[in-house]
């Protein structure tokens, strides 16, 4: 069977199976693989990526690298020897630093992505058409990651968080779970080093993936949002005044009071003063009557 024939079964093979992706077209001879779940860019953006490659990241990708993404599984460099950080320039992750594929490295929140759960079981299917034996070290970006602008080293923690060696290669594909990390939300790229043992070359591929954004916390059921101190604030009410005609003041009652006592006065004194009045008018009128008895 000719090589690109063989090529061709075995790319078919490995993702008509699985329903990964409409990949119809024969790879190139020489090329060697790629991540197809989660997609990576140059999968999505090949002539075989169906809708992902009208999409307007995939077109503004095109553009910018002069050419289509035909040779979608040969994104390689030889003799890294694990000095990824040395050999791949930053702002050029993704396309490994090859001119050939720069386009993958546009800053831009539009490529086609994948969802995912943070914490979850994240199932990989890295097609191989030339069968390699190698390891595979999985990359997310940090939390706080700004998709807008080029990917750097400083993204990426210095550790993967998963590592994988030689795992089976069945129908055409490299299929392997890994455990995503927990604290991520919103947009992240997936960062996949494949760095070859039976060759001297590794790969880079770079697979957007979004996380659920993290749930605001719900108001308290019955509660209103806090209104501003100076309108929930509102001056105290004034005290009621009693009403001066049903109940006096201490002041008002000891002045009726005063009016009561000069009007009628009360107590032992006015008997008293009473009989010494009628006294003094009998008396006088006596001295009266004599004195004029004696005129006659």
């Amino acid at each position: 069977m000719p090589r690109t024939t063989a090529h061709r079964t075995a790319l078919v093979t490995a993702l008509v199976t699985p329903l990964l992706l409409p990949l119809w077209a024969a790879a190139p001879a020489g090329a060697h693989g790629a991540p197809t779940d989660p997609v990576s860019r140059v999968v999505a953006c090949s002539p075989e990526g169906g809708d992902r490659a009208g999409s307007a990241a995939c077109r503004a990708a095109v553009a910018a690298n002069g050419a289509p993404f035909t040779e979608w599984d040969n994104l390689r460099v030889a003799d890294v020897a694990g000095r990824d950080r040395q050999r791949i320039p930053d702002g050029h992750l993704c396309s490994g630093g090859l001119p050939a594929y720069r386009g993958l490295d546009l800053a831009r929140t539009d490529w086609p992505a994948t969802r995912v759960g943070p914490g979850g079981a994240l199932p990989m299917t890295y097609v191989s058409t030339i069968p390699h034996t190698g390891t595979f070290r999985m990359y997310l970006t940090e939390p706080g990651y700004d998709p807008a602008k080029p990917l750097t080293w400083a993204d990426l923690p210095e550790e993967p968080f998963a590592e994988v060696t030689d795992p089976a290669l069945t129908d055409g594909a490299h299929r392997f779970r890994v455990t995503l990390p927990s604290d991520r939300t919103g947009r992240h790229v997936l960062y996949t080093v494949w760095e070859n043992s039976s060759t001297p070359d590794t790969y880079y591929s770079c697979s957007d993936v979004v996380f659920p954004e993290r749930e605001k916390p719900a108001e308290p059921a019955g509660e209103s949002p806090a209104r501003p101190a100076r309108e929930s604030a509102a001056p105290p009410s004034p005290s009621p005044r009693p009403s001066t005609a049903s109940t006096p003041t201490p002041r008002t009652a000891t002045t009726a009071a005063a009016h009561t006592t000069a009007a009628a006065p009360s107590g032992p004194s006015a008997p008293l003063l009473a009989g010494g009045a009628a006294t003094v008018l009998v008396l006088t009128g006596g001295v009266a009557l004599a004195l004029r008895l004696r005129r006659r």
